[in-house]
């Protein structure tokens, strides 16, 4: 892959699920964005990390593997079905560090209580737009009305706030919508550090970047991967 030092970009068809590579769990089939992303979030290995908005889990295991399966990673959704995909996913990579927290939709907090200002990072891939997809799913486009901005906008904000209660003094705050629009992306953050003024935008890097900065986009004409925003803040 062009910008990730370890991935892999196959051009011919291949039936990856019976690859023995992928079989012994040394690959996961992942967007370079999506391991961008990862990039961006920096986890280390011996760190409480959690992943807020885990899904089946693709960034969970890159996270996991940042980490070379020492420390503590929690990964955590409100959708049943597809948090249960990741179990299988992480004992194919030998990822046994990994606990699974399922989370009620508005009561998040009820099942996080006890992670208060403890974790060294906290990663939000947030639910958005998806217009980061859609050179792969152009259709979707149809589905997405000022309504369903506005209910996404108001979740994204949320979930920024119950991420920030997590981070630890001196932990990091990662979050990564794939979405190019800013009202999902930087817009949200003038109105973060206000809402929490314990934090700071903090710089990065990635092999996409020419300078250091605290937030990137990425996009499908530039980079040749998903759209995907992504910012960095540090609890001071």
């Amino acid at each position: 892959a062009p910008f990730v030092p370890n991935g892999l970009r196959i051009t011919e068809k291949l039936r990856i699920e019976t690859h023995p590579a992928y079989l012994a769990g040394a690959v996961e089939i992942q967007d370079e964005g999506s391991q961008l992303a990862c990039l961006a979030a920096a986890a280390k290995p011996g760190e409480l990390v959690i992943d807020l908005c885990a899904g089946a889990g693709g960034k969970t295991l890159a996270l996991a593997a940042a980490m070379a399966n020492r420390g503590q990673l929690i990964a955590c959704d409100t959708d049943r079905d597809r948090l249960s995909r990741l179990p299988p996913r992480a004992a194919r990579a030998g990822a046994d560090m990994i606990e699974t927290r399922l989370l009620n939709p508005n009561r998040e907090m009820e099942a996080l209580a006890d992670l208060t200002q403890t974790a060294d990072l906290v990663l939000i891939d947030a639910p958005c737009s998806g217009t980061g997809t859609w050179r792969r799913n152009p259709e979707a486009r149809w589905r997405l009305t000022p309504d369903r901005l506005q209910a996404l906008t108001i979740l994204q904000a949320r979930l920024l706030d119950i991420g920030a209660g997590l981070v630890k003094p001196g932990g990091r705050l990662v979050y990564v919508v794939c979405s190019l629009l800013p009202e999902e992306g930087s817009g949200h953050f003038d109105r973060f550090y206000q809402r929490n003024p314990g934090f700071r935008p903090t710089a990065f890097q990635l092999p996409t970047m020419t300078v250091s900065a605290p937030s990137a986009m990425l996009t499908p004409r530039q980079h040749n991967c998903d759209g995907f925003f992504i910012a960095v803040s540090s609890f001071v």
